[in-house]
This record gives C-alpha cells, sequence and structure tokens, in this order.
C-alpha cells in the first residue's frame, strides 16, 4: 500500500518511450495500414487508422515525431487514395471519405500535439511543486536546528527533526565508536511502531559499509541496510568518531535524507565549534576565578602585617622606644611612607578584582553622595602632601548630588588629584572644580608634563601606566571602571596652555521625594 505522504512529496512520473521506438513502431504501423487500405474497396474507409500512427507520437520521450508522421499519415492517405481511384474509378463520395481521413489525421496531430504541452505543463507544476515541498522540508530542518547548540542538543533536535522530515517509523542517531552506538545519543519513533535502541549494541557489518560503487561524496553518505527499511547516513566528525543516523521506514526517498545531510554536516562542524568555545569559556572562568581568589587572599594578607609594622614604626617616631638619631628616624618615615604606598596598592587590587568579577556590593552600601563634600575631604587629605612638594590646591566646588557609593566616588576623586599633585612641579597649582549642571562634573587641571600623544590611548587601561612618572597603572583604571559603574565617564584633555585636564562626568541624582 502507498504511502500518501511519500506521493505527496514526490510522485510517480511517466516513463516515456525511447524516440527511436516510436518512430519504428509508428512506422510499421502506417505502413500496414497504408497496404490495407490500398488492397482494400475505397468505400471500406480504411484510410482514417492511418491516424493512429499520429496518436502513438505522444507515448515519444520528445514531440519531435509528431509532426512528420502527420505529414506521413496525409501522404500515405494521399497514396491509398490514388491507387483505389485507379481501380475502382472516381467518386464524390469516395473522395469525400479520403478529405475525411485526412482531417482525421491532422486532427489528432494537433490534439496530440496539444496534449503533449498539457503533460508538458503538469509535469513541469509537479516537479515545482516537488521541489517547493523538497525546499520548505529543507528550510523546517534548518530552523528546528536553529539557534546555539552543544553536541548531545544537536544529537537530540537533529533525531526529531529527521524523523518529521522523512515520516520515518525511527530515527536514532549516535556516536560510532569500534561498530558500537554510544553517546550523546536519541532515538525518536513513531507510536505504534517502537522498535529496541541499538544503543551500546554492535552494528552489523551492512550498516557499516558504505556502498564502494556510489558516485559523489554525498551518494556515499547515504546508504540501505536490512533489505532497503533501513537508511543511514554518516555526519564525519573531525579528530572523533562520526555520528551515524539510522533511519527505518522512510516515507521519504532516499535523496532527501540525502540533502538533509549535508544541510546537518556544516551545522555539526558549527556545533563542534560551539563546544570547544564553552570549553574554553569555562577554563577562562577557572583560571579568572583563580587569579581573583589569589588577589583576595593577596591583598588582606598583605594589608595585616602591613598595617602592624606601620603602627610600630609610627610609634617609634613619635618616642615609643626613647629617643632616635635623625638618620634613623629618616628611614622610618621613608619606611612609613613606602609602607603607605603597599597599603594603597592592596585597596587598589581589592577594587580591581570586585570590578574585574563583576561583584556589587549590598544596597545599603549605595545611597546618596554629595560629590563636593567627598571632593573636601579628599583635599583635606592631601593638602599636607602638596604643601611638602610645595604644589598649591584651589577649590571652587558647588554641591552636585550624586547616587552612588561614597567609598567607591572617594577613590575616584582622590587618584586624580594625587596624579596631579604627584606630576604637578614646585611651585604649581592644581585646580579643582565640581559643577551641578546637567550632570555632576569633577574637574582637576595641573601643570605638569602631561601625556604623551601616544600614551593616551592607553592611559585608562589596566596596568598601563599613562603620564610622565612611573606608577602600578591602577588608578586611572580604576576611576574609568568607577565612573562606568555610576553611569559616567571620565576623559583627559591637554589645554592650550599646557595644562592636564581630567574631567569626571556623573549623573545627577534625582530629587529626593518629600516626605
Amino acid at each position: 500500500m502507498s504511502d500518501p505522504r511519500r506521493a505527496a512529496l514526490f510522485p510517480p512520473l511517466r516513463l516515456p518511450l525511447p524516440d527511436g521506438t516510436v518512430w519504428t513502431v509508428a512506422l510499421l504501423l502506417l505502413a500496414a495500414v497504408l497496404i490495407v487500405d490500398m488492397v482494400t474497396p475505397a468505400a471500406l474507409v480504411v484510410g482514417t487508422l492511418l491516424s493512429a500512427s499520429v496518436a502513438f507520437a505522444l507515448l515519444g520521450a520528445s514531440g519531435r515525431a509528431t509532426w512528420p508522421l502527420v505529414g506521413l499519415g496525409v501522404l500515405a492517405n494521399v497514396i491509398a487514395g490514388v491507387v483505389n481511384g485507379t481501380r475502382d474509378g472516381w467518386n464524390g463520395i469516395d473522395i469525400a471519405n479520403r478529405v475525411v481521413s485526412i482531417v482525421a489525421v491532422v486532427l489528432v496531430g494537433w490534439l496530440t500535439h496539444r496534449a503533449r504541452q498539457a503533460g508538458e505543463r503538469a509535469a513541469q507544476l509537479r516537479e515545482d511543486e516537488r521541489q517547493l515541498t523538497r525546499e520548505r522540508a529543507l528550510r523546517q530542518l534548518a530552523q528546528d536546528m536553529g539557534g546555539p547548540l552543544g553536541e548531545a542538543e544537536f544529537v537530540d533536535r537533529a533525531a526529531h527533526a529527521l524523523h518529521r522530515l522523512t515520516g520515518a517509523a525511527q530515527v536514532e542517531i549516535g556516536v560510532l565508536e569500534r561498530a558500537t552506538l554510544r553517546g550523546p545519543h536519541a532515538a525518536v519513533t513513531t507510536p505504534g511502531a517502537a522498535g529496541p535502541s541499538r544503543l551500546g549494541q554492535r552494528l552489523p557489518l551492512e550498516f557499516l559499509a558504505r556502498p564502494s560503487g556510489a558516485s559523489g561524496e554525498r551518494a556515499r553518505d547515504v546508504w540501505a541496510a536490512d533489505g532497503g527499511d533501513v537508511f543511514l547516513a554518516r555526519l564525519r566528525r573531525p579528530g572523533s568518531g562520526d555520528l551515524l543516523i539510522i533511519v527505518t521506514a522512510p516515507a521519504s526517498p532516499p535523496a532527501l535524507m540525502a540533502e538533509a545531510t549535508a544541510a546537518l554536516q556544516p551545522l555539526l562542524e558549527r556545533t563542534a565549534l560551539l563546544d570547544d568555545l564553552r570549553g574554553s569559556r569555562a577554563q577562562l572562568a577557572e583560571r579568572g576565578e583563580l587569579l581573583r581568589d589569589l588577589v583576595y587572599a593577596f591583598s588582606h594578607d598583605l594589608r595585616t602585617p602591613l598595617m602592624a609594622n606601620a603602627m610600630n614604626m609610627d610609634a617609634a617616631l613619635r618616642g615609643a622606644y626613647g629617643q632616635l638619631p635623625d638618620d634613623y628616624r629618616a628611614t622610618l618615615e621613608n619606611g612609613l611612607a613606602a609602607n603607605e604606598t603597599l597599603l594603597a596598592l592592596a585597596d587598589q587590587l581589592l577594587l580591581v578584582a570586585k570590578y574585574e568579577s563583576g561583584e556589587d556590593d549590598p544596597p545599603d552600601d549605595e545611597g546618596r553622595v554629595n560629590l563636593r563634600d567627598v571632593v573636601l575631604g579628599v583635599v583635606g587629605d592631601l593638602r599636607a602632601r602638596a604643601a611638602g612638594r610645595r604644589v598649591t590646591i584651589e577649590t571652587d566646588l558647588e554641591g552636585a548630588a550624586v547616587a552612588g557609593r561614597r567609598h567607591d566616588l572617594r577613590r575616584a576623586a582622590q587618584n586624580l588629584l594625587e596624579n596631579a599633585v604627584k606630576f604637578s612641579p614646585p611651585g604649581g597649582t592644581v585646580r579643582v572644580t565640581v559643577r551641578a549642571g546637567d550632570d555632576a562634573t569633577l574637574t582637576v587641571q595641573d601643570e605638569g608634563p602631561g601625556v604623551p600623544t601616544g600614551a593616551q590611548a592607553r592611559l585608562f587601561q589596566r596596568f598601563r601606566p599613562g603620564g610622565a612618572g612611573r606608577g602600578t597603572g591602577l588608578g586611572l583604571y580604576l576611576t574609568r571602571r568607577i565612573a562606568e559603574a555610576h553611569g559616567g565617564e571620565v576623559r583627559y584633555d591637554r589645554t592650550a596652555q599646557a595644562r592636564s585636564v581630567f574631567t569626571l562626568t556623573l549623573p545627577l541624582a534625582p530629587e529626593a521625594p518629600y516626605a
């Protein structure tokens, strides 16, 4: 019993006879009728049978024989009419019958030609419909296999997609290793046609041997087994076992399965790339987590001995161990300054680890922060250091409320002001302004040598110091990350008066609602 799904996808086509066979049979038939017509009385009207040879051209592979046979049929009618008239005498009825025979031959020829044209159009329509159905089926296959898929997901989706495409009783896909089907594996079965799974079983030799005489790579990738009830295909996986597709009792022909296999092959290669990418991302995430933990451990463990060392040196400078020589006091002061630098570095490393890992502070650490108060606090802490370098700090600060974390915003402002004091020449001036317009803006201007043009592009990158002096390369990077985390930005400019200007822009906090 034929399957209606298969007939709908691929309707049977009429197989015409070769043109040589049509010519032979038609000419033999025409010759036989001509001989009978010539030896019989004209009253029998045998000449009408000459149209049968013309109608026989409809069975040919092409329509080239139709009109030549019409011409031969007309000629045969004329020859038979002349022979009959010469032998039996001429009369009006016989001549009229002969004309009818000729008209019949011409009419049959015309109808044969029209029938062939109609048949060709119908065949073309069937072919177009078949092509459209095939393209729709393959397009649906591509849609079913869309999206980023790992190998296990690919195998499962491919089994379901091929089951819908082929209308098979069962579709099974697995990795072929040493003639055994292994995972990842998937099997989809039509209800009522359940078959045993072949997972973990050794497959028969006929399931594994491709036909050696097949031409073309696609033909070698799809072959029949089990008496033609099972079709198999391979999807190649470079460097590992191939995927074996086993389709039992498909409703569609093997050609469609071959095209589906060709469509699945590049998708499988993309899947392998995605698996490699996921594996690489997992390794990078694991390494990043390890590095972050090392930074945390280093920073925390570094702070404890540094703070203890700072307390001891500060106590010695305060006279806890008696009067100290001037050289020893100078050494302790240098050590205390270096200790503060290391503590600042530990704090920066902790902030870097926090921003790089995407960690966030608890919500109660966020709030409405007055940028003016933050900058005043930083300026107060730096005035002594600035005075030691004979640098003047001038301020022009407006109240500007921003939403964020006070500790992080203080770190951003401190990084900008410390750099300005550090790189300002003796006797120089650092000008600090805070303005509240469309945004809150902190501007720090100094008279230092500035940033070389070639270094400006990497100025705010991690571990890429770009100033005139040497540093850790973390301060400006952290300032950028803090600004971005608060919805703002930081930029560097060089004025026409040879001054460096760093501008930190942050969005203003929304007005607090009235109680």
